[in-house]
This record gives C-alpha cells, structure tokens and sequence, in this order.
C-alpha cells in the first residue's frame, strides 16, 4: 500500500490495530487499512475533525501553514492504543480516538513541542514525556478520560542547552538527545538527571532508539552519525556514518537496526553483535 496526497514531507506516522496515522503539517490523517487504505478522518492541530480526506485536493506541496494552526512535529498512541497525543506549538493535544474527538491540551512549555514519548503507570494514567525547544523535558500525568487543560506533573532539571529533539523510554529510566549535542540519562521515579555525556555527537542529537533485551543505546546525529552506547554506564560501543544527511528516526529489533534520513534515503544496517 501507498498512502499519498500529503500536503508536504510526512513527519510521523504510528500505527494500532487496524489505523494507521501519519502526520504533514498541520494534518494528521487517519487511516482504515482493512479498507483498501482509505483516510477515514482528517484531524488538524488546532483540534478540527473532518471526516475522509481534506488534503486530496490539495496537489501542490505547500509549505504555508494555515491560519490558526500549526506544524505537528510528532505523534504518540498511548499503551492501549486509545489516546492520541499530538505535539504543535507550545502545547500536545490529546484526541479521543473511540470518538474522534479532541479532549483538551497538555500545557506548560514556552517554546515548540518537537517530541514525546508515552507510558502507562498504574490507574489508567498516561505518562507523557515531552521535549521542547524551550531546553526543558516535561511529565505529565494524563489521567483517563481527563478534559481541558493539563499542567505539567515534574519540569526536568537541569535542562538542556538546547532545544529537545529526541526522547526514548527503557523501564524506570529515559533517554534525551538535543541540538546542545549532548544526551542525558534520567531516572522516571526520583526525577532526578543520573548521567550524561555532553558532546555525544559533533551536531544536534536528532534521534534515539533501544536494542530490545540489550543494555545498548542507539543515537543519530544531524550529520548523518550513528553511534551505540551502553545504557547503564553511557560509554561508547561504536559508531558508523550512516547517511549524509540528517538521521530523523531510529528503530531496532534484537538483530537489526534501521533509520530514517531525509531526501527519502533509508539505511538497513549491519546486523547488531553483542
């Protein structure tokens, strides 16, 4: 299957059961693929619903975001799959997927959301990770079903010396890399920074990823750098230049690794040895 007729480069796409989201701009479009991949909804960052496709139309790549809302940098699904969260602007929004609709903001950063991550803590409550250009990593506690506007749980100190680009989750402990080039280790429980090695990379720390049951950290730099670590003490395994451009994602399974650059290059890597 193709899904087409984005308006512009497709930054995030995530998928649960049977839907697949992907996201260009200021859209996210939503779909069915036991259906012949057919957009089922269009949702927009400042909370619109639009049932089928609203981008088709629209055949020239725009780079103009339209009035009122603004560039999604990344999507998240929660554990089970029912909660979307979307990071635009300043603020995620949460959308209700059993009812396609937008049930409120996480809030709190003053600068641009450029990425999230989603786990669940005991009593239905999401905890949602996000990273911003404002330097500063935030906690949310999202309970189930929760309306409105809701504040950040932890700010994340000290922050960064630059924005946040990349966050990754492994157990009770997480992973930021940000265009100070740096990356820090923290602990979710106490909250509290437990490592960091603040030149990892020569450029911006552009992506995270973990080697499922491995202790090994996998990080892509701006220019195109790929390097493994390992997680409990962050000391360096090996490096490769994986592309010339930008790494933007990362993910692993227990014997391969793949990323994703731009220009529309992929790279399969070398099988990973312990």
């Amino acid at each position: 299957m193709s899904l087409g007729g984005h308006p512009n480069n497709v930054v995030s796409v995530r998928y649960s059961s049977s839907l697949v989201f992907t996201v260009s701009t200021s859209y996210i479009k939503v779909w069915d693929i036991r259906d012949s991949a057919k957009c089922i909804r269009t949702l927009t960052s400042s909370g619109q619903v639009n049932v089928g496709d609203i981008c088709a139309s629209n055949t020239s790549r725009t780079v103009t975001t339209p009035s009122g809302e603004n560039q999604i940098n990344q999507i998240a699904l929660n554990p089970n799959g029912m909660v979307l969260y979307a990071a635009a602007g300043n603020s995620v929004r949460v959308w209700d997927l059993r009812r396609f609709v937008s049930t409120g903001k996480l809030t709190g950063h003053l600068g641009p959301v450029m990425c999230l991550t989603v786990d669940q803590s005991g009593n239905n409550q999401d905890l949602v990770i996000t990273g911003s250009k404002d330097h500063y990593i935030k906690l949310f506690d999202v309970s189930e079903g929760s309306l409105g506007s809701v504040s950040p749980a932890h700010n994340f100190e000290p922050p960064h010396y630059d924005g946040i680009e990349s966050l990754v989750v492994q157990g009770d402990i997480f992973f930021s890399g940000s265009r100070d080039n740096g990356i820090k280790k923290w602990d979710l429980d106490r909250k509290d920074l437990l490592q960091q090695v603040p030149n990892a990379h020569r450029d911006w720390v552009c992506a995270l990823g973990i080697v499922p049951s491995s202790p090994a950290l996998l990080s892509g730099c701006r220019g195109g750098v790929l390097k493994l670590w390992h997680t409990d003490t962050l000391g360096p395994l090996g490096e490769l230049k994986g592309h010339e451009s930008p790494i933007n994602s990362i993910a692993a399974n227990s014997s391969h690794l793949f990323t994703a650059s731009d220009f529309g290059t992929r790279h399969h890597s070398e099988t990973i040895t312990k």
